[in-house]
Parts: structure tokens; sequence; C-alpha cells
């Protein structure tokens, strides 16, 4: 990497690390470090909830998901605006009004103190193994394609993330999640600017959407109703809301950033803000992988795109084997550049242009085909050598194409974008945990009576201690097939049962705590023993949905404990 890339990166990420220490010098009392002095507006906490969710992973992940399965991701984010409706009406007003620090100090006052400590337990679990998620997932991919030292990168990402978040607390979080998205947005747009500059001179951006679209990119709705499809209307409004009802309703990370708003007002329209923003910019995300997937198109793509495993195949006894396949591969990509150029042309001249385009899709799926043979390939290779090797790739399509095709000084701007993005939402979620461990376990079960002063020192050291934690978890997590979706599957398995005991708290007020407690409890282990079956493809069903299992698990449970022990 040039030494421009290098300055450009190293100054954005000590910029926003020092301009959150400076925010934040006079942060002195537990309840500013823990819930900030209660002074932002509702677009510094609408960018700050925004890139709480929005980690690393989204900017690396989202676009490869795109490159792979077209638009269908996206349908994953049509709940999220009924979600942040439904929480602006009758969740935020309750928590803003009880001024708590954690939402699960609500439910000891509904129901008692075990089901808050459980709840308060589920989120630690969850969002803990999600902290070393989003430091893993950046490190290994970009430890991956730059040759850097995985350990290293975990390193560097949680050291920055952890100096400025024990330095600050939650002001410093949201402070420096301002500046955070500026880069990560501006980064984006940037980066799409160029694949379309990059196109072919004779392919116009028209031309360019057109041959995504024949080519099955543009599937942005489905409307078929299965069970085992993650990726579809029904999934996406029911387990959807679900989903984003709990992250951003229950969970400490999302909660702890519209508590610190300056007023009821401000924290509503930062919810808003995000839930009206947030879709077109995952849709931009989305295309950004649509239109590099048309560059590669006319580009030479490799046959696998993480590096790594190229290089330990090419020295195996497969060698040859990986050298025909990719020769393979040139023959049917130049053959596919062919017909898509008289796909264009027939659309130009107002040709009939079935036949024009069932070739170059005909010609896409043996493309494919031979990418899934160098997966097998790999695969084989990683048993005989007794390596571990990740056979998919779909992670590592826009960090190639950044290092590959931008030009100086870019190319350290959007590697910025990726540790900002893993710093803003690592900082959210270590400073959720901590806020969580000290109210909700430590103060309120162990030592309840303590000075402000020690309250304000253990913060600090549960912040550090999460952040130990996490890259504990980062260096000994392996990759899901994505991580983008690896992410919201860990969530998953917990925020129904979670959203369910706070759906009981708002709305079910005759059933009482001893039935909810064992209920959560019950609907957990259906949840486990699920995703448990899914994966050994007993039962089949789509990870989204396992949060309107579980919530409505919890609550069908309640009732009937309730009715059981009133009856006794």
């Amino acid at each position: 990497m040039h030494i421009i890339d290098w300055t450009i990166l190293v100054g954005i990420l000590l910029l926003i690390v020092f301009y959150g220490i400076w925010k934040t010098r006079n942060v002195n009392t537990t309840e500013s470090f823990l819930r900030g002095e209660q002074t932002l507006p509702w677009y510094t906490i609408g960018l700050s909830v925004m890139a709480t969710q929005a980690s690393a992973i989204t900017f690396l992940s989202t676009p490869g998901q795109a490159y792979d399965d077209g638009m269908r991701f996206a349908q994953f984010y049509f709940g999220l605006p009924i979600a942040m409706i439904i929480l602006c009406i009758f969740v935020l007003p309750r928590f803003y009004n009880l001024k708590v620090y954690t939402a699960y100090e609500f439910l000891e006052g509904r129901f008692d103190l075990k089901t808050r400590s459980l709840t308060a337990v589920l989120f630690l679990v969850q969002r803990g193994l999600a902290a070393g998620l989003t430091i893993f997932a950046p490190s290994i991919i970009l430890s991956s394609i730059l040759g850097w030292n995985l350990n290293v990168t975990n390193l560097l990402i949680g050291a920055l993330v952890i100096i400025y978040t024990v330095s600050g607390g939650t002001n410093a979080v949201s402070q420096t999640q301002k500046q955070q998205m500026i880069v990560i947005l501006s980064g984006m747009f940037i980066a799409f600017l160029i694949i379309v500059a990059k196109l072919p001179p004779t392919i116009s951006f028209s031309d360019a959407v057109d041959i995504a679209g024949n080519m099955g990119k543009l599937n942005v709705v489905d409307f078929e109703f299965d069970l085992s499809n993650r990726y579809n209307i029904w999934s996406a409004l029911l387990g959807g809301t679900f989903l984003f009802l709990s992250y951003f309703g229950t969970d400490q990370s999302q909660v702890q950033r519209y508590l610190s708003g300056k007023s009821l007002t401000q924290s509503r329209l930062g919810l808003l803000f995000n839930g009206l923003f947030k879709v077109p910019m995952q849709f931009a995300i989305l295309f950004v992988g649509i239109m590099m997937f048309v560059f590669y198109q006319f580009n030479d793509a490799p046959l696998h795109f993480n590096k790594a495993n190229v290089e330990i195949v090419k020295k195996s006894n497969y060698a040859n084997e990986y050298d025909a396949m990719e020769m393979a591969l040139d023959e049917v990509t130049h053959k596919k550049q062919d017909a898509i150029y008289k796909v264009v042309e027939n659309k130009n001249a107002g040709v009939d242009n079935a036949v024009a385009v069932a070739k170059m899709n005909g010609l896409l799926d043996e493309e494919k085909y031979l990418r899934d043979e160098a997966k097998e390939l790999i695969e084989r290779v990683s048993e005989n050598e007794n390596i571990k090797m990740e056979t998919e790739d779909s992670d590592y399509v826009f960090i190639s194409f950044v290092t590959q095709h931008l030009p100086i000084g870019l190319i350290g701007l959007l590697l910025a974008v990726i540790f900002s993005a893993a710093m803003s939402s690592t900082a959210s979620e270590l400073n959720a945990l901590a806020t969580t461990s000290l109210i909700d376990i430590y103060k309120r079960s162990y030592v309840p009576g303590a000075s402000d002063k020690h309250y304000l020192k253990m913060s600090k050291w549960f912040t550090f201690g999460w952040g130990v934690v996490a890259l504990i978890f980062a260096s000994v997590a392996s990759l899901f097939d994505n991580l983008i979706e690896a992410v919201n599957i860990v969530g998953s398995l917990f925020y129904g049962t979670i959203l369910g005991v706070f759906a009981i708290a708002f709305f079910f007020k005759k059933i009482k705590g001893t039935p909810t407690f064992i209920a959560a409890i019950l609907g957990e282990i259906c949840v486990l023993i699920l995703f448990y079956l899914d994966n050994t493809d007993v039962f089949n069903i789509a990870y989204l949905w396992l949060n309107l299992i579980g919530c409505t698990l919890v609550i069908l449970f309640a009732h009937i404990i309730q009715s059981i022990s009133k009856n006794k």
C-alpha cells in the first residue's frame, strides 16, 4: 500500500480517536459516562443509531452479498420503518420518562429482580459475541487481502475503540459516530462514482442497470411465502419487524444512543430519521455491489476472491487443476463479454433480445459452475492439507475491488471507512455491555451502596474488560457463509426471547414475574433447538422467523404458566 494511503488511513483514525477524547474531556460522573449529558440533537442521535447498526460488516459484506445474490437482501430492512414508529409511540416515552440507565431496569419494577437479571444476561451473552464478530470480521478480511497479521489487526481495531470509549463513555461514542458516518457515506459514494467511471466507454449507466436486470440482480421483492427462504417480503415484514423491535427497543447498545437526546421529541426524531434513511442507505450499498458486479463483467474477475485461499491451493498438489479452471473461466468470460455487448446492441436498436439474453445468462451459469467447482477444490485442499479455509468468498469481493482498482489515496480512504465502521459499532457495544454489567448486575446485586466515584471507575473497568473479551472472541472466531448474515443470526437467537419479555411488560399487565421468567427460559430453549434442527437439515426455517417465534412462544408460555398458577 502506498505511503499516501497509509497517511490518510492513520490520519483519519487518529483524528476520530482524539476528537472523541477531546469532546468528552469533562466527563467525570457515572451518569455522564453511561448515559451522557442528554444534550444531543436529533441528527446526532440518528447518525449514532445508524452507525451503531452499520458495522464494518455492513460495508465489507453487503456489496458482496449483492454481487452474489442481487438485491434480495434489501427486503431485510422493510420492517425497520414500522418498528421505528411502534417504538416511538409505545416504548421510547416510557424509557425516557422513567430516566433509566438501561432498558432492563424497567423490568424489575414491572416484574422482579430475577426477570431483570435474566434478560440482562441474555443481552450480555448475545452482544458480547456480536462485539467479537464486529472486530473479527474486518480483521480477517483485511489481514487476508493486505497480508497483515490477523491478531495485530484485531488488536489495532480493539485498542483504538477501547481508548476513546474508556475515556469518554457514551458521549464519546455518540460524538465520534457522527464523524465516522460522514467518512463512511463519503467513501461509499466515491467508490460508486469510480465503479461507474471505470465501465467501458460504450456502456452507459442505463446500459449497466439493464445488464444487471437481465442477469437477475435487481430482484428486490420476493412475494413467495417460504419459511426456509431467508429473504422474502413475508420474512421481512414479520420476522424482520420483530428483529428490529427487539434490537432498537431492548438492545442496550441502541437504547443508550437515543436516551442521550436532549428531549423526548429529539430522541423520537432521531429514531424516525434512522427508520427513513436506513432503508435507502442499504439500497445504495447493495447497488454499489450490483454496479461492481457489472464492472467485473467487463474486467477479469478472479476465480476465487480470497487471495489467501488461492495462494494455498497453488502451492498444493491441486495447483494444475486450479490453473485449468482459471483458463476455462477466462474463455467463458470473453464469450460472455461478447454476449453482453450483443444484448446492449439489441436493446439500443430496439431488436428482440430474448435469444441474446438467454445466451448471456447461459454463459453466466457456466461461470457460476466454475466458481462452485473452485470452492469444492478449496474444500478438498482444506481437508487433505488439514488447513482451515472458508470456501465462501463474497465477503472479499468489495475489499478486492478497493485494493486492486482504486487509485492511490482512495484506497486509504476506503480502508478508513471499514475501520471507522468497525470502531463505531464496537464502541457502542462495549459501552452498552459496561452499562448493563454495572447497573443491572454489579450495582443492583453485588455492590449496591458505593460512591459515584467507585461506580465511575468500575464503569471504565467493565468497558475495558468487555473490550478484552471481544478481542479474545475475535481471535478464536471463524467466518460464517456471509458476515452480514452472521451478526443477524447471532441476534435472532436471543432477540425474540428478550422482545417477548418486554412485550409482556408493556401489553399484558396481568402476567407476573415468575411466569415470565420461566417462559423466557422455555422460549430461549425452543429457539436454540429450532436453530440446531435447521443446521442439521432436519427442519428448515430461515433465521429471521426465529425473532417472531421466540417472542410468540414467550408470550404463549407466560399465559399458560400464569393460568396454571392462578388455578392452583
